[in-house]
C-alpha cells in the first residue's frame, strides 16, 4: 500500500509564492512508486485547499481560479488516524475522506515555518517531516538562535534588538544607544523573516533610519548587526534527527550587490515564467562546492552539525554562514528549518539524488512518531471520578 503524504505549502507568509514552487518541485521528485503526494495548499487568508490542480503551477498564475477547481478541506483527527474532508462533505479523490498517513510541510516563513504550523500537527498527532515546535521557533527568530549558539561557543555575530513601540517613541534615544554599540556600516533585518525579506544595508544615519522603516513594515522587532565589509557568504546545509546526520557540499552564492536579496533569490529569468521547471532556490547562481580551502570546509560543516545539535533540529535544515575575509573570521549568519527546494542541490554533490533525500525525510518523520509513542503524556486515573474532587491540591 502507498503511504499517503499530505504536502502542506503557502501560507499566511511573505514567502508564500516561494513555498509554492518547493513544493511542488518536491512532488515532481517524490518516488510515486511508494508515496501518493496529496496537494493541501494553505491560501493567505489561512484556508486549507486541495485538488488534483493544485499539482500542476501553472494553475498559480490565478490563483482565484485555481481555488474555483479546488475544494475546500479540514484537517481532523478521527480514532487514530488523521484525515482530510472536503468542507461541503462531498467526495475527496474519490472518498469521503483521505486518511493522511504523514504530514510533509514544504512552508516558508513566518505564521508556517516557525512553529505555528507544526503545533497544529502536533496537536493532531500525525507523523510530519521537519523540526518540531521549538526548533522551528528557534530559528526563525534570529535573536533567540543567536544567544542559544553563542552559549555553546558557536559564533555569531554581535546584535542590537530594537522593539518598534520603544524605536518609535523614542527614536533619538534609540538610534544614540545602537550608535554608542555599533557604527556604520550596519544590517538592519526583521527579527522573524526569511529569504532576506525586509532586510538593508545602512551607510549612514539616513540609511539607517530608512532601513528601520522597511523592517518594521514586516515585523515588531527589528535587530542591527555590524556589517562586515570584505564578506563571503557559504552554505551548508544538514540531514538528520537526534540519531543520525548528514553534512552537505558548501555552497557560495554569487551577488551583483551587498546583499543576496529577495529578488536574486528567486526572480531571476528562470523563476519569473511559472512552468514545471521553475527552480525556486536551486536557480540561485551559486558556486558548489564553494571557493573556500578544505579547512575552512571542514569548520563550516562541524559548524553546522553543531548548530543542528544545539536546536535540536530534524529533517533538512540549510545553515548560512558569512567569512570576513580581512581576518578569515566565521561566524553564523542564520538557520533555515525548511530551506527553498529543500536544500536538494547541496545534496547532489555527496550522491543524494534529490528522491533519495525526500525517501529519508519521510523515513525519519515515521520514526520519530514511533518514539514519540513509547513517551508517557498522561495518566490513566480521571482525578475528577474521586470522591473528594474540590481538596486543596
Amino acid at each position: 500500500m502507498k503511504i499517503n503524504v499530505g504536502i502542506i505549502f503557502g501560507g499566511k507568509s511573505v514567502e508564500h509564492e516561494i513555498s509554492i514552487i518547493s513544493a511542488l518541485q518536491a512532488v515532481s521528485n517524490l518516488n510515486k512508486e511508494k508515496y501518493n503526494p496529496i496537494p493541501i495548499y494553505i491560501t493567505k487568508q489561512n484556508e486549507f485547499y486541495s485538488g488534483e490542480a493544485m499539482l500542476n503551477i501553472a494553475e498559480y498564475k490565478d490563483i482565484p481560479a485555481l481555488l474555483k477547481k479546488s475544494h475546500k478541506i479540514t484537517m481532523f483527527k478521527g480514532g487514530k488516524e488523521v484525515y482530510i474532508r472536503r468542507l461541503d462533505n462531498k467526495k475527496l479523490y474519490g472518498e469521503k475522506q483521505t486518511v493522511i498517513h504523514v504530514a510533509f510541510p514544504i512552508v516558508h516563513g513566518l505564521n508556517v515555518e516557525d512553529g505555528s504550523l507544526q503545533g497544529f500537527l502536533r496537536m493532531l498527532d500525525v507523523p510530519f517531516v521537519g523540526s518540531d515546535v521549538l526548533p522551528s521557533a528557534l530559528a526563525m527568530n534570529k535573536y533567540a538562535s543567536k544567544l542559544l549558539l553563542k552559549a555553546h561557543s558557536i559564533p555569531v555575530l554581535d546584535c542590537f534588538l530594537m522593539y518598534a513601540n520603544d524605536y518609535f517613541e523614542n527614536e533619538k534615544q534609540k538610534l544614540a544607544e545602537l550608535l554608542e554599540k555599533f557604527s556604520f556600516p550596519l544590517i538592519v533585518k526583521p527579527i522573524d523573516l526569511g529569504s532576506s525579506v525586509g532586510i538593508s544595508k545602512a551607510n549612514n544615519e539616513a540609511e539607517l533610519i530608512a532601513a528601520l522603516d522597511l523592517a518594521y513594515r514586516f515585523s515588531q522587532q527589528v535587530i542591527i548587526e555590524p556589517a562586515i565589509v570584505n564578506i563571503k557568504e557559504i552554505n551548508c546545509a544538514v540531514l538528520g534527527d537526534d540519531k543520525n546526520i548528514t553534512v552537505s557540499e558548501c555552497e557560495e552564492p554569487i551577488t551583483a550587490g551587498d546583499l543576496l536579496d529577495y529578488e536574486a533569490k528567486y526572480m531571476s529569468r528562470q523563476t519569473k515564467k511559472c512552468t514545471s521547471a521553475s527552480q525556486g532556490m536551486a536557480s540561485l547562481k551559486r558556486r558548489i562546492p564553494a571557493d573556500i580551502s578544505s579547512d575552512m570546509r571542514s569548520k563550516i560543516q562541524r559548524l553546522a552539525a553543531q548548530a543542528f545539535g544545539v536546536l535540536g533540529c530534524n529533517g533538512v535544515v540549510r545553515i548560512d554562514f558569512i567569512i570576513d575575509t580581512s581576518n578569515s573570521e566565521v561566524y553564523l549568519n542564520e538557520v533555515n528549518s525548511i530551506p527553498g527546494s529543500l536544500a536538494f542541490y547541496l545534496f547532489e554533490p555527496i550522491g543524494m539524488k534529490y528522491e533519495a533525500l525526500l525517501d529519508q525525510l519521510i523515513r525519519m518523520a515515521l520514526r520519530r512518531k514511533r518514539m514519540r509513542e513509547e513517551i508517557l503524556y498522561s495518566f490513566e486515573t480521571n482525578v475528577l471520578s474521586m470522591q473528594k474532587t474540590f481538596g486543596s491540591k
